[in-house]
């Protein structure tokens, strides 16, 4: 099975190597003619593919590799046809949204890939209250799977809208927003913190200010979802609760942080050197997302962060690049599901270089925007930096490919 398992995070690795080219050619049409690619079509395709094709395939191929360890069993056998499934709708948006953006057949492919996650949620929630050793990771994993089917509202309120043709900017944003929020605050980020609750130790695991972490994050998580609107007009006990919120999870991240502080040198010594880098400079990612998430509940902070595109962009790039993607390849390199060779860690070492510089040079432009100025060859530095992060990815995947090539002529 362990080889069935590196299979299919190089898969991942595969799909993640595809974002990055994407995000490459994204990058180039900005400065350069391509004639040929629609910019708008191109763009949907490279979000809904790293939303089901990287993050979430890796998600659920996680999930289950936790599952098979705590069942003693292949649990693949059960979820192939999921995880196949997952895939196929992943690929099928790739191909159909930059032909056509918001057509028939990237629709249907979008609103199977939410049906397949339904099934898997079911699944693996009736699959975990099987289990004997029930753990807090199981309260993240629920609430994960849980807020991924709740997230799907938002993409079924956009197909009514155009289907019925009703253009009204508030609606089809708060949808949007809708999406995105229960997405990565929701699905992504518990499911990464419950996968984390797999590996600590159990010095953190038996605090019990464990499930106090675990209980303000969900409690905030849905009101949060409001600080996405906060450019629109809302009533005094929304943006209270918002406000309230935003405290709750800063606080609950300042526990959490601190038991892992406490105990560094034991996590230090469980995880791979590599993977703890990785998933070190995810914790600063989200530390970083966090604190800019209360400060943009100050209504003068909130409308200019709502305000410019290009801070919007540098928060969705933190947030999916330098806390989720982070995460997960800090979380595969620290549980060694791929081999770590030195050309494995020198793409390791140059993906996050190209995702702090990304950050940088996006966070360099946003403050900019706001005073309405330019930050000089900005675009051509963001092509860099792809083009970095794509290297990176692709020395990952290529030293994962040569291995097991060599381990098939032996």
């Amino acid at each position: 099975m362990n080889l069935l398992i590196k299979k299919y995070v190089v898969v991942s690795f595969f799909n993640l190597l595809l974002v990055a080219s994407i995000g490459v050619v994204l990058r180039y049409k900005i400065l350069f003619s391509l004639p040929f690619v629609d910019q708008k079509y191109l763009l949907h395709g490279h979000s809904h593919f790293a939303f089901a094709g990287w993050i979430t395939q890796t998600l659920m191929v996680l999930m289950v590799v936790y599952l098979s360890k705590e069942t003693s069993r292949d649990e693949f056998v059960f979820y192939k046809k999921l995880l196949l499934a997952n895939l196929f709708t992943a690929y099928g948006m790739l191909i159909a949204f930059p032909i056509q953006g918001y057509g028939l057949v990237s629709i249907i492919f979008s609103t199977l890939s939410v049906f397949v996650s339904y099934l898997f949620a079911i699944r693996f929630c009736k699959d975990l209250n099987k289990l004997n050793n029930k753990t807090v990771a199981h309260y993240w994993f629920k609430t994960a799977l849980l807020l991924a089917v709740f997230s799907s509202i938002g993409t079924f309120g956009l197909a009514f809208m155009m289907a019925n043709k009703i253009i009204h900017q508030n609606w089809y944003l708060s949808a949007v927003y809708f999406y995105l929020h229960f997405q990565y605050n929701g699905w992504f980020f518990f499911a990464c913190m419950g996968l984390l609750h797999t590996i600590l130790p159990k010095e953190i695991l038996y605090d019990r200010k464990i499930k106090t972490v675990f209980w303000l994050f969900a409690l905030a998580s849905i009101p949060t979802y409001f600080l996405s609107t906060l450019w629109m007009p809302l009533p005094l006990f929304v943006y209270v609760l918002v406000v309230f919120a935003s405290i709750a999870q800063f606080i609950a991240w300042c526990i959490f942080g601190f038991l892992l502080i406490q105990n560094r040198v034991i996590i230090a010594a469980k995880f791979t050197h590599a993977g703890n880098w990785a998933l070190f400079l995810s914790a600063i990612a989200l530390t970083i997302k966090l604190s800019l998430q209360l400060g943009s509940t100050i209504p003068a902070l909130g409308q200019w962060a709502f305000g410019f595109r290009s801070i919007v962009i540098a928060y969705l790039h933190l947030v999916l690049l330098g806390v989720i993607s982070l995460f997960l390849v800090g979380f595969i390199f620290s549980t060694e599901l791929i081999k770590i060779q030195k050309l494995t860690k020198a793409g390791l070492v140059i993906f996050i270089i190209g995702i702090f510089s990304n950050e940088f040079v996006l966070m360099l432009q946003g403050i900019a925007s706001i005073s309405y100025n330019l930050v000089p060859c900005s675009n051509e530095l963001l092509l860099l930096m792809a083009l970095i992060i794509f290297i990176g990815i692709f020395l990952i995947l290529i030293s994962q490919i040569i291995k097991y090539n060599l381990k098939e002529v032996h």
